[in-house]
């Protein structure tokens, strides 16, 4: 049931006005009941796939509040979601019948800039905190897009724009508030609890819900940032997926392989095209960015050169589209290496899709990202050089989601062998199996060792599950 795109509950049911009367009296924050004003918007996600009705809503704005609402989801076997920023791939931080808990109202920012520690809690998007650490010439390894909640950025392990430089968001973690199953509240950090502390670095929210997080941030105020656009060649994409691994770890770069899209700075004649584009954030000084881009701008004549000196968080106007509502299907894997036939495929793929936006996604890893031991983290990807996704994205809540998922599957079908393992945050849902993918070798076992001992009842289970060892 719960992993139709489409509710199964009716949305003329009402909920008893003295149901969550109890609930409402612990908190500081609120609840949302079907028939209250804001609970239509409360329960969208930027996914248009995500149409559920959860029986209510609970807006927290602290750890108590959302240590009220699992006791309370407990005591009358309520299941619970949990939402951060709502970017949830398998559509799991709203759920029908569940007790949401929504972290979106909790998002206040600490930061000492002498230090250089950032207390964050999960409702704060990564563009949200990208501004306030700027002020300070200071910055985190963030998201993709400035909506991406830092809640399941931070659990998943958080591949961003720094990656290669300052390893994943968990990399920066020093500890965490997390509230268990319980009802407790509990400090997670390398000395307290640290077996939860080396669980929700990578391990989604099967643990707990974290909330607040406090991290060492980087010292990056500028960088040479934006979007190179290069025709869509085997020689270019080759020699991108060459160049990427091989960079200075100051250069990480985002790569959509897909049709030029009708915009200002892309010339008639190459819309509706095969292109790479790329963006580019680089985290040195200026001049060394311009040599570390050489190579790819000497692939081919860019058709579009937006690379410049930019504050960091600028970087997000690039990727803005990607915060407006629209539907996904995708599919993704870690690769080593990528054959002529892979790459002679995608190209192709990129050509065939059924939407102009629909794209083959590839990031060059290395750098900080591999220097991590495979086991230090719940994370355990770290040897793996490339990000490969296929991704089918369409704008149109009533359209037949039926060709853009037969694209997705079709690609998935070349490319899967070329591949191993899945970064959990952009896992759909997709089967125990494919869970495991995420957590590869001993890593599934301690997880679900841990689990036993802060979640047994599963409790926290509309995630990746991994359910709790007896």
């Amino acid at each position: 049931m719960f992993d139709t795109a489409t509710s199964l509950a009716d949305p003329r049911r009402t909920t008893h006005p003295d149901r969550f009367a109890g609930l409402r009296s612990q908190l500081r924050g609120t609840v949302l009941t079907i028939g209250d004003p804001e609970y239509d918007v409360a329960r969208r996600t930027v996914s248009l796939r995500s149409n559920r009705f959860p029986a209510a809503i609970v807006r927290a704005e602290d750890a108590q509040d959302v240590a009220a609402a699992v006791t309370f989801a407990r005591t009358h076997d309520l299941p619970i979601a949990v939402r951060s920023g709502g970017h949830s791939i398998p559509l799991l931080s709203v759920v029908d019948d569940a007790l949401v808990i929504d972290l979106s109202q909790m998002k206040r920012i600490q930061i000492d800039p002498d230090t250089r520690i950032a207390r964050v809690e999960p409702g704060a998007t990564s563009g949200d905190l990208a501004g306030p650490a700027h002020e300070h010439g200071l910055a985190l390894t963030t998201g993709d897009t400035q909506s991406v909640g830092i809640g399941g950025l931070t659990t998943g392990g958080g591949i961003g724009y720094l990656v290669r430089k300052y390893g994943l968001t968990i990399d920066s973690l020093l500890s965490a508030q997390v509230v268990t199953a319980d009802g407790r509240i509990v400090t997670a950090d390398p000395t307290e609890h640290e077996d939860l502390f080396w669980a929700i670095r990578g391990g989604g929210g099967n643990l707990g819900i974290v909330t607040e997080f406090t991290y060492r941030l980087a010292p990056v105020s500028h960088i040479l940032g934006g979007l190179l656009v290069l025709p869509a060649t085997h020689e270019v994409v080759r020699g991108y997926l060459d160049h990427v691994v091989a960079a200075p770890d100051e250069l990480t770069t985002l790569a959509d392989l897909t049709t030029a899209p009708e915009l200002p700075f892309v010339p008639p004649e190459w819309v509706g095209k095969p292109v790479l584009m790329v963006l580019v954030a680089w985290c040195g000084t200026a001049e060394d960015g311009e040599l570390a881009l050489a190579p790819l701008r000497a692939l081919a004549t860019p058709i579009a050169d937006l690379v410049s000196w930019i504050p960091y968080p600028a970087i997000y106007e690039f990727t803005a589209h990607l915060a407006e509502p629209h539907a996904a299907s995708i599919r993704m894997m870690f690769a080593d290496e990528l054959s002529d036939d892979a790459i002679d495929a995608m190209i192709a793929g990129a050509e065939s899709g059924p939407s102009p936006f629909n794209l083959i996604h590839l990031r060059g890893l290395g750098g900080a990202f591999g220097r991590v031991a495979p086991d230090a983290t719940a994370f355990a990807h770290r040897q793996r050089r490339y990000f490969v996704a296929a991704i089918a994205v369409w704008l149109d809540a009533d359209e037949d989601p039926a060709p853009h998922e037969a694209w997705t599957m079709a690609m998935w079908d070349i490319l899967r062998t070329e591949g191993s393992g899945v970064y959990v945050n952009f896992l759909e849902n997709e089967g125990a199996d494919r869970v495991r993918d995420a957590y590869p070798g001993t890593t599934y076992d301690r997880l679900a060792a841990i689990k036993g001992r802060y979640d047994p009842e599963n409790v926290f289970r509309f995630n990746q599950n991994i359910p709790p060892a007896g």
